[in-house]
């Protein structure tokens, strides 16, 4: 275990706050359990997500910047955002600040006009909750500290496209051994298996949901999150392990969406990968969140002794 992140600036975005309640939750019952602190930023507010972003992209990355300005007010140099949005957005501004400079002057001039401090890069630095816990704990620390084994429980780990593209904002990454891969990410993959799960093999980890394409095109967001089901069934797993509120909820919803509207029914559960260390750890299902899914997995849950 080391000291670098027991302690940092959290960040949950609005879908933590909102449809992905159950990751907010079972993130900061995690984190509990394993003696980890989290401090919210202060009148936080949107990271400027897709919307703002496709109007107006300097924009969103002002309206990032003001995030990252926030934590370092807060006397931090880390902020933790578990959404891939969020993280993506927060790292892509980062990145913009310190290699364009009219993002530079977009972001002086609104953060003047909005009377708080100009963000300038280099002075907070984004991590995933992935990081988070694997940087903070370790698979050893993490294992120690395990209750209940996910023993049985064969799990597809889904880490969607925005956890590691464009890598370019990414600079930690693919850094050899102990940094994250972008090709083949396997954070997620390393901590499951810590707390006793069995990781299939599943070729699909960093393909797209059509998160994106939800309003505009159901069906093929449908089509898209099937192939995720499917595949993640062909390959054996009981569970597809999450760690993005948008693909979360898209997988769960179009599930549902497939067996209505195409006739495909998959039983694979769709989890937090937040939630499945919880239960670990010896929370209750109920305590990290699970109720709230729209995934049926409690009763699951509960066959293999963990609720």
């Amino acid at each position: 275990m080391t000291q670098k992140y027991k302690k940092v600036a959290y960040y949950p975005g609005c879908a933590l706050e909102g449809t992905a309640h159950a990751y907010n939750r079972s993130t900061k019952a995690v984190g509990k359990a394993l003696g980890l602190e989290l401090a919210e930023l202060k009148n936080w507010n949107c990271c400027g997500a897709m919307e703002v972003k496709n109007i107006d992209p300097k924009l969103q990355t002002y309206l990032s910047a003001r995030n990252l300005q926030i934590a370092d007010d807060m006397g931090f140099d880390t902020v933790m955002a578990p959404c891939n949005g969020c993280y993506h957005n927060l790292k892509k501004a980062e990145y913009d600040l310190a290699n364009d400079q009219a993002s530079r002057d977009v972001n002086e001039r609104l953060a003047g006009k909005a009377g708080h401090g100009n963000y300038k890069a280099g002075k907070v630095d984004t991590i995933h909750a992935l990081d988070w816990i694997k940087d903070a704990m370790g698979e050893d620390g993490l294992r120690e500290r395990v209750k209940n084994k996910l023993s049985g429980v064969k799990v597809a780990c889904y880490y969607g496209c925005m956890y590691t593209r464009p890598r370019h904002i990414f600079p930690e990454k693919d850094q050899g051994p102990g940094s994250e891969s972008t090709l083949t990410p396997h954070f997620m993959d390393d901590l499951l298996a810590a707390a006793g799960a069995e990781i299939v093999e599943y070729p699909l980890k960093t393909a797209c949901c059509g998160g994106a394409h939800t309003l505009s095109d159901s069906d093929m967001s449908t089509k898209l999150v099937l192939n995720l089901l499917t595949t993640a069934e062909a390959c054996g797993a009981d569970v597809i392990a999450t760690e993005c509120p948008t693909c979360h909820t898209g997988l769960e919803m179009h599930q549902m969406r497939a067996e209505k509207v195409f006739g495909k029914m998959t039983s694979v559960k769709i989890l937090y990968f937040t939630q499945l260390l919880g239960v670990a750890l010896g929370l209750s299902a109920r305590k990290v969140g699970v109720h709230e899914n729209l995934s049926p997995s409690r009763d699951f849950l509960a066959e293999k002794g963990l609720a």
